[in-house]
């Protein structure tokens, strides 16, 4: 095949639409790195290590990106790479390997939402509209100069995963419209404005925990943004942890992190009242809100547990 000679990095949702993209455009992928599988993960997307296999690419998932792998991957003479969502760091020297570029693949509209985590971050922080981003790869994360970038609307609705899945079809799409010029070297680059950057940090399961303080539209964005399959929302009653999978916003007045009504059952916050309707003990069966009525009452107080 003379077509420039492609090694992938991918993982998740974003990771598999993209390497099927590739596969349906006939693309020379002469490798694929992925990851195994944690067991400790609810695992709701593709595998990219089977859809490589199912196509007798070979892959690869090590544990580290260490000197080995960088020397393999020289020996491949890469003309290209693809980073579609692979959460370790690529070395800088496998990054200046390919002669048309290294690009990898963000699930934001950058210069906005660099970093981890930034399609969880934009459900949590409220935002209407994200995207993705393809841009070159550079020492510094997420710096690069853009290929392309799409956006869509997040609905108020919407949970983090339904975020990803919109930005998993709109990552095809952009390989599919920009693959034969980055094989041709005649991509147009942008430049990213650094002024209007914005940077977030890794998301960890206690940053989950729900602050009655704040208005209940911020509780709520941050339920939904953390929601199955992610570690979830949670408060505590005494020393019980109590996750919250699903709620809403209602209008409505209370004390702060204090149940109003049972059924609908109901708690106060700084500004209006935040419905609860997926509940869970930790370690124990998840249910509806309405059935945590006789352990729940009215006057019953949520605690940071601090």
């Amino acid at each position: 095949m003379n077509r420039p000679r492609i090694v992938v990095f991918a993982y998740s949702e974003p990771g598999y639409t993209c390497l099927k993209e590739l596969i349906a455009q006939k693309a020379n992928i002469v490798a694929v790195y992925t990851h195994q599988d944690d067991p400790e993960e609810e695992i709701w997307f593709h595998s990219v290590y089977d859809l490589a296999k199912e196509n007798n690419i070979p892959v690869f998932r090590p544990k580290k990106i260490d000197a080995d792998t960088a020397e393999y991957i020289k020996n491949l003479r890469p003309e290209l790479i693809f980073s579609f969502y692979f959460r370790r760091l690529i070395p800088n020297d496998i990054i200046l390997m390919p002669r048309l570029g290294s690009y990898n693949l963000h699930g934001a509209l950058l210069p906005k939402y660099r970093g981890q985590t930034c399609v969880n971050w934009a459900v949590v922080n409220g935002e209407k509209r994200t995207g993705a981003t393809l841009h070159l790869m550079t020492e510094n994360a997420d710096e690069g100069d853009i290929v392309d970038q799409r956006g869509f609307d997040i609905a108020f609705t919407d949970t983090a995963i339904d975020v990803f899945k919109k930005v998993s079809v709109m990552a095809a799409q952009i390989v599919r419209d920009n693959l034969a010029a980055l094989e041709a070297g005649t991509a147009k680059l942008t430049p990213q404005d650094n002024s209007k950057a914005t940077k977030f940090g890794r998301r960890r399961p206690k940053d989950g925990l729900l602050d009655f303080n704040k208005d209940a539209v911020s509780l709520y964005n941050l339920i939904r943004g953390v929601t199955h399959p992610f570690p979830g929302a949670f408060t505590f009653v005494g020393a019980r942890k109590l996750f919250v999978w699903w709620a809403k916003p209602v209008e409505g007045e209370g004390k702060p992190g204090e149940i109003v009504s049972a059924q609908p059952l109901c708690v106060g916050t700084k500004n209006g009242l935040l419905q609860l309707e997926r509940l869970q003990w930790e370690n124990e069966a998840e249910m509806n809100g309405d059935r945590f009525a006789a352990e729940l009452p009215i006057g019953t107080k949520f605690s940071t547990n601090d």
